[in-house]
């Protein structure tokens, strides 16, 4: 019997059978994701990891696999789980007066996951269908690739623990206050309606009140097929772009044009890294050569940040759950936070 056919099992014992062989089925893939395409690409069709090539069909491959089991295995999750508490009963408990907590949970969840822009986003698409406050989700989205453990243990190394507890403290401030104020703009009508709707056997339900576990279960199988359904477009040509940028800075205009004497360098350094697409990792070890030309550290963190936070991949992705100008917004408010605090960076740390 597939799991499939276990899923579908009318029966306690088949259906918790079903379940454990789909989540087992599910962690074997994903912790088998890598090691499977850097064998395929690099030893059997030769490709070099070295390479923008190499390094960049990797990261299709790679990221495309990932991204859609995190899809799988959170909307699943989440549908199932939002099937026992409506979306008001989840608003009012994290809306109102609770909102700012909300906003500061919500960020502190996001240093603890260590997703990249892209991978950070179907965790925000089942936060927001399940009725989590818009802003307090924005918190998180931020957060997640912006200041993550390997940044923070990187910078250490490199940097010491003055410009990595600055680092943390800007991150957090701006996930905090960029989604908080999204929340209190009530940009919910920009979402696509499409992610606010509970469905069981293709028919819209008001209410999940008596559902049993096998309509659950089918609640959530339906939601994954629903979504990913309309958002793999999105997701082939976000990733697609993000592999062909994969790994590439500008560093010698970089070190020309955003270098300590101008005062527009933190604007270049944001404008530059949107366009691009990277985890903290990927691009610390440019944020290190830079350093080393004399960069000031402010500039070289809004880079980063503005690399991590506000990837065009990401935008893209975002595009089929969000409306162009929801997008916009977010785009605009993270990427003031940014500024901000690059420049402060550049007024407490001379260089």
């Amino acid at each position: 019997m597939s799991v499939g056919e276990l899923l579908r099992a009318r029966t306690p014992v088949g259906r918790w059978v079903g379940l454990g062989a789909a989540a087992v089925v599910w962690f074997a893939l994903y912790q088998v994701n890598l090691p499977f395409w850097d064998w395929a690409l690099y030893r059997v069709l030769g490709f070099d990891a070295g390479t923008q090539l190499g390094s960049g069909v990797h990261f299709f491959f790679y990221d495309s696999v990932k991204i859609v089991l995190l899809l799988v295995g959170i909307i699943f999750a989440v549908t199932v789980l939002r099937s026992f508490m409506s979306v008001e009963r989840t608003r009012a408990l994290l809306g109102g007066k609770r909102e700012g907590v909300g906003n500061v949970m919500a960020a502190g969840l996001g240093v603890v996951t260590p997703f990249c822009s892209c991978s950070a986003v179907p965790a925000f698409i089942g936060f927001v269908a399940a009725g989590v406050p818009l802003g307090v989700t924005m918190s998180f989205l931020i957060a997640s690739p912006l200041v993550n453990e390997v940044a923070i243990a990187l910078l250490f190394g490199m940097f010491g623990i003055g410009p990595t507890l600055m680092y943390i403290g800007a991150g957090l401030v701006i996930a905090i206050v960029a989604g908080f104020t999204m929340g209190r703009l009530r940009l919910e009508r920009w979402v696509e309606p499409f992610v606010f709707e509970t469905r069981l056997g293709g028919q819209l339900i008001d209410s999940t009140v008596g559902l049993t576990w096998d309509d659950r279960i089918q609640m959530g199988v339906e939601e994954v097929a629903s979504i990913l359904r309309k958002i793999w477009p999105y997701l082939l040509v976000g990733i697609g772009l993000g592999a062909a940028i994969h790994g590439w800075a500008p560093a010698d205009f970089f070190a020309r044009y955003a270098g300590a004497g101008n005062p527009f360098a933190v604007l270049i350094a944001v404008g530059i890294g949107i366009p691009l697409y990277s985890n903290a990792a990927g691009i610390m070890p440019l944020v290190q050569a830079l350093h080393d030309k004399g960069l000031p550290m402010g500039t070289l963190l809004a880079f980063m940040m503005a690399v991590v936070a506000l990837s065009l991949p990401e935008m893209i992705l975002l595009r089929r759950v969000l409306k162009p100008p929801l997008i916009a917004t977010f785009i605009a408010v993270t990427g003031a936070g940014i500024v901000a605090v690059g420049y402060l960076f550049n007024a407490v740390i001379p260089v």
